[in-house]
C-alpha cells in the first residue's frame, strides 16, 4: 500500500515541490535561532528603513530591525499557529464525527445541527470578536482557530463512517462483541483517515493565513515578537518609501499556503484510487 502511494505521490511534480518546500519552511523554522543574522529584538538606530543591503539582505524597518531575521523568528510563530491550531480542530473533529456518524439518529440529527449552526457564524469575524474580548496572545490564537474551524473534519469523518459501518468487517466485528470505542478506534477511524489527513494538511494553510490577518490588524502576535503579518503592519505604514517590509512576507505567506496546498493536493490525489484512475 505505502509502494502504491509513493508511486502515485512521485509522479505529481506540484505535490513532490509542495512537500519539498513545506519542510524547507519547517527546517527554517526549526533552525531560525542558528541561521538568523541578529536576533529577532535587535535595533541597529544607525539603519533605519534601509533597503535591503549586505549587512541586512531584506532590509530594516522603521526602528531598525532586521526584516530577514524577524521573519526567520515570525516562520516559527506562523507555523506553530498552524499545527496547533489545525491540532486541535482535527481532533474535535474527529471525535464529533466518529460519534456522528457511528450512532446515527437522533446524535447523528443533534450534531449536525450543531455542525450547521457553527458553519453559518462567519468564522473571521467570530474569531476577531473572540480575540478581541479575551486578549491577543500566541495561545489564544491557537485555541481560538481550532475551536472554530473543526466543522469541515467532523462532516468528512461522518460521512466515511455512514459509508463504513455497513461493511462486512465492522458487522464481523459487532457479531464477536466488540465494543463501540473499539469498533470506531480500531476499525473504522484508521479506514477514515485519508480524508482527514488531506483536510488537516490544507487547514495549516489556512490557519497561517488567518494568524497573519491577525496579526495584521493588531489582535494577534504583539510586538516585539514577530509575526510575518505584525510585519506587513510596519509595511502598510510605509509603503511608500520601504516596499521591502511589504514584498517580503508577503512573498513567505504566499509561498507558505501554496506549498501546503499543494502538498494538500497531492495527498489528495494520491490517497484517493479513484482519482488517480481518471488521470
Amino acid at each position: 500500500m505505502r509502494s502504491i502511494f509513493w508511486e502515485r505521490f512521485s509522479h505529481n511534480r506540484l505535490a513532490v515541490a509542495g512537500s519539498i518546500l513545506v519542510a524547507s519552511l519547517f527546517l527554517v523554522a526549526v533552525l531560525a535561532p542558528l541561521i538568523a543574522p541578529y536576533e529577532y529584538d535587535h535595533i541597529d538606530r544607525d539603519h533605519i528603513l534601509e533597503p535591503p543591503s549586505r549587512l541586512h539582505p531584506f532590509g530594516t524597518d522603521d526602528i531598525g530591525r532586521d526584516v530577514l531575521s524577524r521573519m526567520l523568528y515570525g516562520a516559527r510563530v506562523s507555523l506553530s499557529v498552524g499545527f496547533v491550531a489545525v491540532g486541535i480542530s482535527t481532533a474535535i473533529g474527529i471525535v464529533i464525527g466518529s460519534i456522528a456518524g457511528y450512532y446515527g439518529g437522533m446524535v447523528d440529527r443533534v450534531s449536525m445541527r450543531f455542525v450547521d449552526i457553527m458553519l453559518s457564524i462567519p468564522s473571521f469575524f467570530f474569531i476577531l470578536a473572540v480575540i478581541a474580548f479575551v486578549g491577543p496572545s500566541v495561545w489564544n490564537i491557537m485555541v481560538i482557530i481550532g475551536l472554530t474551524s473543526w466543522m469541515g473534519v467532523a462532516r468528512l469523518v461522518r460521512a466515511e463512517f455512514l459509508s463504513l459501518k455497513e461493511r462486512e468487517f465492522i458487522l464481523a466485528a459487532k457479531a464477536t462483541g466488540a465494543s463501540d470505542l473499539r469498533i470506531i478506534y480500531r476499525h473504522m477511524l484508521p479506514n477514515s483517515l485519508a480524508p482527514v489527513i488531506v483536510s488537516a494538511v490544507l487547514g495549516v494553510a489556512a490557519a497561517v493565513l488567518i494568524e497573519s490577518a491577525l496579526s495584521f490588524l493588531g489582535l494577534g502576535v504583539q510586538p516585539p515578537y514577530p509575526s510575518w503579518g505584525n510585519i506587513l503592519t510596519a509595511g502598510k505604514a510605509n509603503i511608500e518609501i520601504a516596499w521591502w517590509l511589504s514584498v517580503f512576507p508577503g512573498l513567505a505567506i504566499l509561498i507558505t499556503v501554496l506549498s501546503y496546498n499543494l502538498l494538500g493536493e497531492g495527498l489528495r490525489d494520491a490517497l484517493d484510487p479513484r482519482l488517480w484512475e481518471r488521470r
